[in-house]
């Protein structure tokens, strides 16, 4: 039986890997915030007694390599032509493991993002081997990514005199753009700030109004790492022009009004 050309046991053995990647990032969680060891005899001990959020994770990531799998699909003829699919196999956890433990702790660990880096810079250079404009690209994304944060975070310090932007954001949005590219780099950061001009308000009206707390900072890495996990799956350039479109009914509007 077969579900968009792929044999459904392919889709089986994609969801096992999944829940056995969950697991393992189940315990990333724990142990990358305190700077323990990724590799350690620890990890069976906390297996029996049971990984916090160890189901939650192993479902999610699941979940989303079933889908980008089938969003994908699968090249037998060429090991090339799966790069997306292995690379965006590799980045999934690393999302995920963004959100929660710069949710909770308010930090991206440093041996997290240099992870992403590192693997970036190695399909960088595996894809400059065939396509050096696509090389190109990734590198640009990296430039990118880093230099538009950097350049908020500067003026942000200008004007209020803090920083309106963690390194650790900084940081992540250079390792990510090796993924991504340039265009999509962009679109991740457009699409994190929309997302953020939301819900960052309903999370400070609910910390002030249900929690009683007076503490107006959110994270922004989780913006970025839901946004960066949309990019995914959102056909590349639809961001951007959406909002250019944007951009373009608002400028109409306003000219109207001056009239």
């Amino acid at each position: 039986m077969y579900y968009n050309n792929i044999p459904i046991y392919d889709y089986i053995l994609v969801a096992i890997i999944g829940l056995i990647v969950g697991n393992w990032t189940a315990w990333l969680n724990l142990r990358l915030p305190e700077g323990k060891k990724a590799f350690s005899k620890e990890y069976f001990s906390e297996l029996k007694k049971g990984i916090p959020g160890m189901y939650i994770f192993m479902i999610i990531t699941a979940a989303s390599y079933v889908f980008l799998f089938y969003h994908y699909g699968v090249s037998k003829e060429s090991l090339s032509d799966n790069f997306d699919l292995i690379k965006f196999m590799f980045l999934i956890p690393t999302l995920i493991l963004t959100f929660v433990i710069d949710l909770r702790t308010r930090l991206i660990p440093n041996r997290l993002t240099l992870s992403i880096f590192e693997a970036g810079i190695l399909i960088t250079f595996i894809y400059g081997i065939t396509n050096v404009n696509m090389a190109q690209d990734m590198i640009l994304g990296m430039l990118v990514g880093v230099g538009m944060f950097l350049l908020i975070t500067l003026i942000g310090f200008g004007i209020f005199g803090k920083e309106a932007m963690g390194w650790g954001d900084i940081k992540f949005m250079g390792a990510i753009g090796l993924f991504y590219g340039l265009s999509s780099t962009v679109e991740i950061t457009l699409l994190s700030f929309a997302v953020a001009a939301v819900l960052s308000i309903a999370i400070v009206m609910y910390r002030q109004l249900i929690l009683k707390k007076k503490d107006e900072y959110v994270a922004f890495g989780p913006f970025l790492s839901v946004s960066a996990f949309a990019c995914i799956f959102i056909e590349q350039g639809l961001i951007l022009s959406t909002f250019l479109n944007i951009c373009k009914y608002l400028s109409n509007f306003i000219m109207v009004l001056i009239k």
